[in-house]
């Protein structure tokens, strides 16, 4: 069901058109933002679930409810099948531990790349190098609304302004990644989106640009976008009041260590914003090592039972994790030509914990909060 037809690009001889689009081969409409909102439409408990969702979340990261906040899931959606089979055993892990911990489900369908690679499962569904970005937008929201549908808050990655306004109202947090956290367009973007949105720490490991991002996206802003009907519009927004910071690490080492998370959290508050954070126990935190991600969390977790005011400053734990530990890796050609077998429920980009280390991990996590509350109720009374 897609009428949409390519057109060419003009040909470089041809004189009405000398000077536009030299270098753009093709041209392939998508259905615009209502059309698909319309086809897969957000109702029932997944959009309860997201309702929700966004409310606990927003009451964690504001100190009003005491529970850990853990994003987890892999580090990319390649494979919806395995990526639900994955999903399935979290919402009952979830469910056992929700008194202590909100667990959202990483669902991150686009992925930055250093040079070049597969780009996410929106821009490459297939896993070809055919860029069927159409197919790649119903999968994601499939995705998403199937997730949902098991009670399962949402999370992802904005790492471009268009998508979004496709599955948006299916995300309960965002983040905004080290490599785009300064962008313009990136904070433009979330201060007009519906949900709780991170900016995570430059590449660099400084604090300051995730900080300044944070001041601007809470700031009503005005710009170019698209509305539902993908017609090019002005965008005038209110201004996010849920961002917060991510620490990810970054080239000079780890950034989680009660000092450096207490400089984060007084830095926010000597801004106005706010004080309580999230840390990323993945990426430069953990040296991208699958394995010593899960001891960085649980690091992370004997902070949080030692109580203080570092305990008090994280609100949230990040963490990638799928069925299989580690990753593989795919190359577009030879899988195209049907040369690749994957590994199912592994990773194609970042490494991520195996499961059964990830359900150790949780339970770990959630007896952390539990403990960081009986701190809260010694030192209020």
């Amino acid at each position: 069901m897609n009428p949409l037809t390519a057109t060419a690009a003009p040909a470089p001889g041809d004189v009405s058109s000398t000077t536009n689009n030299l270098r753009v081969a093709e041209f392939t409409p998508l259905p615009t933002p209502g059309e698909l909102l319309a086809e897969l439409p957000l109702a029932g408990e997944a959009q309860r679930t997201v309702a929700r969702g966004r409310d606990e979340v927003r009451a964690i990261m504001d100190g009003l409810d005491d529970r850990l906040l853990v994003i987890v899931g892999p580090c990319s959606i390649h494979d919806p099948e395995a990526g639900l089979d994955y999903a399935r055993r979290l919402a009952a892990v979830a469910r056992d531990l929700r008194e202590d911990i909100l667990v959202v489900m990483r669902t991150y369908f686009e992925k930055p790349r250093t040079t070049v690679g597969w780009k996410g499962l929106i821009n490459d569904p297939h896993l070809d190098g055919s860029h069927d970005i159409a197919a790649g937008l119903r999968a994601a929201r499939e995705f998403l609304i199937g997730v949902l549908e098991l009670g399962l808050p949402t999370a992802t990655e904005f790492l471009e302004p268009i998508s979004p306004q496709y599955t948006a109202d299916a995300i309960v947090w965002g983040a905004v990644g080290a490599r785009t956290t300064e962008s313009q367009i990136h904070r433009q973007l979330v201060s007009g989106l519906s949900m709780p949105v991170g900016f995570k720490n430059g590449t660099d490991g400084g604090l300051q640009v995730a900080i300044d991002a944070c001041g601007a996206a809470s700031a009503p802003q005005a710009f170019l976008g698209i509305d539902d009907a993908g017609r090019a519009s002005l965008v005038s927004t209110a201004g996010n009041a849920d961002t917060h910071v991510i620490l990810r690490g970054g080239s000079d080492g780890p950034n989680y260590s009660a000092d450096q998370v207490r400089a984060a959290s007084t830095a926010m508050a000597g801004k106005g914003l706010n004080p309580r954070l999230i840390v990323d126990a993945s990426h430069a935190n953990s040296g991208k090592d699958h394995h010593r991600q899960a001891e960085v969390a649980l690091e992370i977790g004997a902070q949080l039972a030692n109580g203080g005011d570092a305990a008090e400053a994280v609100a949230g734990v990040m963490l990638e994790s799928f069925l299989v530990g580690g990753a593989q890796a795919l190359d577009v050609v030879e899988h195209a030509a049907g040369r690749t077998q994957l590994v199912y429920g592994q990773s194609v980009t970042d490494k991520c914990m195996e499961w059964d280390v990830t359900g150790e991990v949780l339970e770990r996590l959630a007896e952390a909060a539990r403990t960081r509350r009986v701190h809260r109720s010694h030192s209020s009374h």
